[in-house]
């Protein structure tokens, strides 16, 4: 017969040999509680893509640049404005511009319509598009004379004092009259091409 005390280590050695098998069974349906009651991994957000709508309007706006000196070389200003984030241009209704070049000479423009980007530089001009650059006088040297750009479509690059269009244009220096179907205006080089079908007017000056 068993003793007492020889019963009660066979059942403690049965006890720490199997002791190691519940714990890892404890540890299993802990980590099992665990994944069940943790919430699901969030899902990447679903990038939409940029549509062509306005992302805010302005009424009767201005916008200005500058040059290194703090001169302003050129301000758009209009009755309305859409901004569109997925080109980054405004377009602007009843646009109008003032431009001065380098050395401090005025043009003026006007549209129905006009498309810039966001610091200004380059300009669109859509619908009764006129560009006018004033007269100069400099000394000691033949004045330059006005001259004025009509045509449905004007494209301006402001920094570069460019003007070029790929539909008909219509062109009045002083007296005389052209009209082209493209053009491309260099005002810093004084470099004016006209191609397609061009026609000219010549005014002979007045006789002294």
């Amino acid at each position: 017969m068993t003793s007492p005390g020889a019963l009660i280590r066979e059942v403690w050695d049965r006890f720490l040999l199997y002791l190691p098998l519940a714990f890892m069974g404890l540890l299993a349906l802990g980590s099992y509680w665990m994944v069940r009651s943790a919430p699901p991994p969030a899902q990447p957000a679903v990038q939409r893509p940029v549509q062509h709508e306005p992302d805010y309007f302005m009424q009767g706006f201005s916008i200005k640049t500058f040059d290194s000196a703090g001169r302003v070389r050129s301000e758009v200003m209009g009755d309305r404005v859409r901004h569109y984030p997925d080109t980054r241009w405004l377009e602007i209704d009843g646009i109008r511009i003032r431009s001065f070049d380098e050395k401090g000479n005025l043009s003026v423009a006007s549209a129905d319509r006009g498309l810039t980007n966001e610091d200004g530089s380059e300009v669109q001009l859509m619908g009764n598009a006129q560009v006018v650059r004033e007269a100069v006088a400099v000394q000691n040297e033949k004045p330059t004379p006005k001259m004025q750009f009509r045509g449905e479509f004007l494209h301006a690059f402001m920094t570069a004092e460019r003007l070029t269009s790929h539909k008909p244009v219509e062109l009045q220096r002083g007296n005389d009259r052209f009209s082209a179907d493209r053009m491309d205006f260099d005002n810093v080089d004084q470099v004016l091409q006209l191609t397609g079908r061009v026609r000219g007017t010549l005014v002979p000056a007045p006789q002294k």
